[in-house]
């Protein structure tokens, strides 16, 4: 089934990444820049599109109404070490990444898109590892970024600490784990326990967070069979 919104790709020449990086972009059929418009910039953008299905849903959600003016932004990652040094706490390039997404990928959509500048809501999605960059940035940037859907993100003592160290928070947070998700292979880690940490991460940012809701999900493993089946409630409960 063809496509009804349009997509293409905009570059941009990372000052902070030294690195040349590729923002696919999804704009509905039904785009009026007179209304608010969301802006949901996926890690793993190419994850998200291909095995999340999100244009196939966009479409479906736009043309009954469960999603008005929303946007799509992919970004997506060279290899898993690429990935490692860009979206994890201690990689090489964590610190930097997040100043591309506010500083550079924020702008660049503002200036490419009609979007009406007072009612235009950015937002961060990501799987494993790009939930975790998705959630410290937005713990740093909150007035920038106010919506988070953390798919089984990867926690660690960082991201708990910067958790804890949250004042009370506007944000509007969706997180979800797969309660089979205690033995999940890493890049750098090899065999990793992602149910606990998450669990101890849902404590903390109930106490922080005005609009949060956490799901566990029965079944749930550490793959895109769940993380797919779950887009049209996420994005419902999340965009409409």
């Amino acid at each position: 089934m063809a496509r009804k919104g349009n997509m293409y790709d905009k570059e941009i020449d990372s000052s902070y990444l030294q690195d040349k990086m590729v923002l696919k972009i999804y704009e509905p059929e039904q785009f009026d820049s007179l209304y608010e418009s969301q802006i949901v910039v996926m890690q793993d953008g190419n994850d998200y599109y291909q095995m999340g299905r999100v244009a196939t849903i966009s479409d479906r959600m736009h043309d009954d109404y469960g999603l008005v003016n929303t946007v799509f932004v992919g970004i997506h990652y060279i290899d898993r070490q690429d990935r490692l040094k860009k979206y994890h706490p201690e990689g090489e390039q964590f610190e930097a990444y997040k100043q591309f997404l506010t500083e550079e990928v924020v702008p660049l959509m503002k200036e490419t898109l009609p979007i009406n500048p007072l009612g235009t809501i950015f937002s961060l999605m990501g799987d494993s590892l790009a939930g975790t960059i998705a959630l410290m940035t937005a713990i740093e940037y909150p007035d920038i970024f106010k919506k988070i859907v953390l798919q089984s993100p990867l926690i660690d003592e960082h991201v708990l600490k910067a958790a804890s160290n949250l004042t009370t928070s506007t944000l509007k947070i969706y997180h979800s784990i797969g309660l089979k998700e205690t033995d999940v292979l890493t890049t750098d880690d090899g065999y990793v326990d992602f149910l606990i940490p998450n669990q101890k991460l849902s404590t903390i940012l109930q106490d922080k967070v005005t609009s949060y809701r956490y799901r566990e999900i029965e079944e749930g493993n550490h793959t895109w069979k769940y993380w797919q089946e779950e887009m049209p409630a996420v994005f419902e409960h999340m965009f409409s």
